[in-house]
């Protein structure tokens, strides 16, 4: 049965006189060029001042179209503009700038100037489990990647909630990957989908400081403390989500304690295989280094100095997405367990 919202027809008789009055300059246009055809002397004078002022006068009435079918193109354009902005901010959205203790901030660039979101992904929510954390990049760039990163994050913002483990968010989203790349490949007639994947780091940040990870094939954050600047490396990460299965055990792993003050700076490959004219990539570490010695690790500021650097090493436009994501402990009350050693801060997991 087809339903009809009520009040719909009202908005029937605006959009009936817009698309009437944006027809009805043309017109005048045109009847103006006839009207002056038809009636002037002028316009049927062979003399050569005559054949100027005819010239004239067409070259007003085509300007006056050109100018009015571009006006109506540039107005196309921003609502489009703004309907994709929108859209964006939906799917991409910045996350605030403090959650449950942490400070955030995240920044995303796009390789499509035009599209303005890619293939990389973000969230940071507070759960009843603590603080969870995403980031991924999807393979591939355009429209099909957009999609897929819709399909993580919607399935993220749901699971972070439900599930008590960590390995359980990872499992649904597992299935989510699974199940998109099907649809896809239906809808699209084209088996070759089901051989993307996406890049999934997954952390969770308990009200203590602890952090535990589960990583399926994407780099490992570098952390902040003191003037230094660490890459959590050490255990083989799992596969990506989508063609490889994950293994039936999903342990995650232990990161220590992120203490008041120190900082995780989460990032996409597009960071870190930025590269110069001369091929040379992208100093990450050490560009996070220089920030942790001559700025505090304020999300902002962290921000602020890689996104500079970045830009100023790339040149040209990045060629692929670039994601960063920092979070810093302001819980102040928060130590380690006592089981640990006085000292004991976020480590590389063994």
């Amino acid at each position: 049965m087809i339903r009809f919202k009520p009040g719909a027809s009202r908005w029937a008789p605006p959009r009936l006189l817009s698309r009437a009055f944006s027809l009805s300059v043309p017109v005048a246009w045109g009847a103006t060029a006839v009207a002056y055809r038809m009636t002037c002397p002028l316009a049927r004078d062979d003399a050569l001042g005559a054949r100027l002022v005819s010239s004239a006068v067409l070259c007003t009435v085509v300007t006056g179209l050109v100018m009015h079918v571009r006006g109506g193109l540039l107005r196309e354009l921003r609502r489009a503009r703004s309907i994709a902005e929108a859209a964006r901010s939906a799917l991409l959205r910045p996350p605030p700038p403090r959650v449950d203790g942490l400070a955030v901030a995240a920044v995303h660039l796009s390789a499509d100037r035009e599209a303005g979101i890619g293939g990389d992904l973000y969230e940071v929510i507070a759960t009843e489990h603590g603080v969870r954390v995403v980031i991924g990049d999807v393979r591939g760039h355009g429209p099909g990647a957009v999609r897929t990163v819709a399909a993580v994050l919607g399935c993220f913002r749901e699971a972070a909630h439900d599930e008590a483990e960590l390995a359980g968010v990872l499992r649904r989203l597992e299935r989510a990957m699974a199940r998109h790349l099907r649809e896809r490949a239906t809808a699209e007639s084209d088996p070759a989908v089901t051989e993307e994947f996406v890049t999934v780091l997954l952390l969770e940040i308990l009200p203590d400081g602890e952090v535990r990870a589960l990583n399926c094939g994407h780099p490992w954050p570098h952390l902040l403390t003191g003037a230094r600047a660490e890459p959590l490396a050490g255990t083989d990460p799992l596969p990506p989500l989508g063609p490889f299965p994950l293994p039936a055990e999903l342990p995650p792993v232990p990161c220590g304690h992120l203490l008041p003050g120190d900082a995780l700076v989460l990032h996409t490959d597009g960071a870190e295989e930025a590269r110069d004219r001369e091929g040379r990539f992208f100093p990450l570490r050490d560009v996070l280094a220089e920030a942790a010695r001559t700025r505090p690790t304020a999300p902002g500021p962290v921000l602020h100095t890689v996104l500079t650097a970045l830009l100023r090493h790339s040149a040209d436009p990045p060629k692929d997405d670039v994601a960063l994501l920092v979070l810093r402990n302001e819980r102040h009350t928060c130590r380690p367990a006592p089981d640990l050693p006085e000292k004991a801060r976020l480590r590389a997991p063994r």
